[in-house]
């Protein structure tokens, strides 16, 4: 999931899909653990796509307290 993509999203959409995505991590992980994955790269990918998220979420928050400060 592109930069881009996550910034157009809303913010309740984000959350949403930040725990879907946190959820098929987990599930990949223990698959793998279980028995090992095709592509263990894909794990990688998905820690990537849940700390994009986590950061847009966050960078919000940031945006949203300077704004009640500055009101």
């Amino acid at each position: 999931m592109k930069a881009k993509v996550i910034r157009e999203m809303s913010t309740p959409e984000l959350r949403e899909r930040l725990e879907e995505e946190k959820k098929q991590l987990v599930k990949l992980k223990l698959n793998h653990a279980v028995s090992p994955l095709e592509n263990p790269l894909k794990i990688k990918a998905y820690r990537k796509i849940v700390a994009r998220l986590n950061t847009e979420i966050r960078k919000r928050e940031i945006q949203e307290n300077k704004q009640t400060k500055q009101s």
